[in-house]
């Protein structure tokens, strides 16, 4: 579901609990026309119900979604950090090694303030961004490896390396919280659920010989505005609501400046 739009899927779902509702009006005014009150109170309870798995749904989706969102903005935040600290302690290093360190430093927080605003589902370039990436890591390693050998100091190599260390974790970090979404299954229970109750709404509606009021479509208006929701905050590079990557941008453009000093 990832790869296709949100509008597209939430345009789906709104005709769905339309064609549901109308086709469980029909269904009820045609089986249970005369119904009796035992009937229709049995009818109403069960909808009552299913309205309440609903909400529970809901709400369980939307915790999720809205957790990963917030994982995913910490994660900037903490990387942004991260790579600022080990810029800072490059000045630390041997002179043979700080330069390139610099330049390599320099190269990967552009790199990630670009990667930042590429969309998930552009897979050939996210993966082409991951691997420079990676490649610039594994070289930062392999000169802080070398600025070990030639100045084994805990306090100045030592702690530039300490810093790479955490730079390399939170690179992992924030890829996996990218690549976490709210299972799949979930979202189909969901979906599933949401036609299921418009169907017994409208057969409920049919079973009393009236069609469903005003409030029932306001309703289903809010539960599709909040579906949306739940399914953009999946969606951390495209829609109306995006990680920002202020940190990272800004981090970037403070080492721009300070390169041009």
């Amino acid at each position: 579901m990832y790869n296709l739009s949100s509008v597209l899927i939430v345009g789906i779902l709104c005709v769905l609990l339309l064609l549901a509702i109308e086709s469980g009006y029909r269904l009820g005014l045609r089986l249970n026309r005369g119904a009796n009150d035992s009937i229709k109170s049995q009818i109403n309870t069960i909808q009552a119900s299913l309205l309440g798995v609903l909400a529970l749904l809901l709400g369980f989706t939307f915790s999720l979604a809205l957790q990963r969102y917030d994982n995913r903005s910490t994660a900037v935040v903490d990387e942004a950090n991260a790579i600022g600290t080990t810029y800072l302690r490059v000045d630390m290093l041997p002179d043979s090694v700080r330069d390139e360190s610099r330049a390599i430093l320099e190269a990967y927080v552009k790199l990630r303030a670009s990667a930042g605003t590429e969309s998930l589902d552009h897979v050939v370039r996210r993966e082409a961004l991951l691997r420079e990436s990676e490649g610039l890591l594994d070289a930062l390693w392999q000169l802080a490896v070398q600025a070990a050998g030639e100045d084994p100091n805990p306090v100045s190599t030592g702690l530039y390396i300490q810093s790479l260390n955490g730079l390399i974790d939170s690179f992992g970090t924030r890829q996996a919280a990218l690549d976490r979404h709210v299972p799949e299954v979930v979202l189909f229970l969901l979906l599933g659920t949401l036609v299921l109750t418009g169907s017994l709404v409208g057969y409920a509606s049919g079973v009393a010989g009236q069609r469903a009021s005003f409030a029932t479509y306001v309703l289903v208006l809010l539960i599709v505005m909040l579906v949306f929701i739940i399914i953009d905050l999946d969606r951390p590079r495209r829609g109306l609501i995006e990680v920002p990557q202020g940190s990272i941008i800004a981090l970037h453009e403070s080492i721009v400046r300070a390169g041009q000093r």
